[in-house]
């Protein structure tokens, strides 16, 4: 959801990835829908691993929730974004944690 919030208020002059150290393979149903409804259409992105994205220094990086276990990513900037899985979390709650994202992604971009 990180990526298309980036994607949505940053426009073009952001490239974003979102990329785990244990991705799934599949993007959450419930984020696909969740971000339907502000018009973004997240089953367009794929489900990526750490070694699917550029090798490149990123401006920014957040990390949620693995601390010192965290994989080297060269960045500028790192944040840990202490935000809940919503995996599991019913609709209303999702919405909770997706509006969250969205409040952060928001806040870096107009940082950078």
């Amino acid at each position: 959801m990180a990526e298309g919030f980036a994607r949505m208020h940053g426009g073009t002059d952001v490239e974003a990835y979102s990329a785990g150290s244990r991705p799934s393979g599949q993007i959450n149903p419930k984020a696909i829908a969740s971000m339907r409804e502000l018009g973004y259409n997240l089953a367009t992105q794929t489900s990526k691993s750490l070694t699917d994205i550029p090798a490149v220094e990123y401006d920014f990086v957040a990390t949620m929730g693995c601390g010192d276990e965290c994989p080297f990513v060269r960045t500028k900037r790192r944040e840990d974004w202490d935000i809940p899985d919503p995996t599991q979390m019913e609709a209303k709650e999702f919405r909770i944690v997706r509006d969250l994202i969205e409040a952060k992604v928001k806040a870096v971009l107009a940082t950078l």
